[in-house]
């Protein structure tokens, strides 16, 4: 008989390693009080990986198609892989899950939330409650802060510090080594248009180019690039380019200096 589970459905870590959809490394430590859910909202079984020395804390809970490399951990209620459904940035999700890559020694502090088809790069830590979602890829020894929302799409280099409460936008772009402070702000839809067809425009998120640094409650607008080794100051709404190694400030923000001493 094939197996058949619901996305509803959630089980122990032994039922899913009795139905042959959980391969565990050496050393690894799952609390009783995690649960797995092996399907999509399509009923298709996704396998769960765990590397050596794995950590899953209790609340946690697994989706089909997780893969965690060695040494990493899901604190208490950590949601991970979780497919999406429903509507969101001009398309209709089916609830479709998908491989979900959490690097080695990888941290998932305790409330995090990561959808389906999210990469994390080794030695990164996911802050307390913040949310990944679908297709989201973050590099290695990058640090996120707690409540963080990074939207679908997202790309982020290594070696990348995110500030507590910041939303960045669908599809934004944020090199290496780039520092964003606590509250920062991005846009990428510059008229506001929501679910009419006849109206909408390409969205156009921001990029944050290697090295730069954007000071916290700074809001940046719709196709804005902050170039490599610029300085936002704090406060700032950012509705033009900043050229690489500026300094830049204000409501309006201005360049200050053509290029930092």
């Amino acid at each position: 008989m094939p197996l058949k589970f619901t996305m509803a459905e959630r089980i122990s870590a032994a039922d899913l390693s009795a139905a042959g959809l959980l391969e565990c490394g050496p050393g690894c430590v799952i609390d009783a009080g995690a649960v797995f859910v092996p399907a999509d909202a399509l009923g298709t079984l996704r396998p769960v990986r765990l590397g050596a020395r794995c950590v899953i804390a209790s609340g946690a809970v697994v989706h089909g198609g997780v893969v965690l490399h060695d040494e990493a951990q899901a604190e208490e209620h950590v949601v991970v892989g979780k497919p999406e459904h429903g509507y969101a940035v001009r398309n209709v999700y089916p609830g479709a899950g998908a491989v979900t890559e959490i690097g080695a020694r990888v941290v998932l502090r305790a409330g995090a939330i990561v959808y389906a088809g999210v990469a994390i790069g080794e030695d990164t830590t996911i802050g307390h409650h913040t949310l990944l979602r679908t297709d989201v890829t973050i590099g290695a020894d990058c640090q996120l802060g707690h409540h963080l929302t990074v939207e679908r799409g997202t790309r982020i280099g290594c070696g990348v510090r995110c500030s507590p409460g910041s939303h960045i936008t669908a599809n934004t772009l944020i090199e290496d080594r780039a520092f964003l402070g606590a509250g920062v702000r991005t846009i990428n839809d510059r008229e506001l248009i929501w679910r009419n067809p006849d109206r909408e425009t390409a969205l156009c998120p921001p990029t944050f180019r290697a090295g730069c640094k954007v000071g916290s409650g700074a809001t940046i607008l719709a196709g804005v690039t902050i170039g490599a080794g610029a300085l936002v100051g704090a406060g700032s709404v950012v509705t033009r380019d900043v050229p690489p190694d500026a300094v830049a400030y204000g409501v309006p923000a201005r360049v200050r200096e053509a290029v930092r001493s």
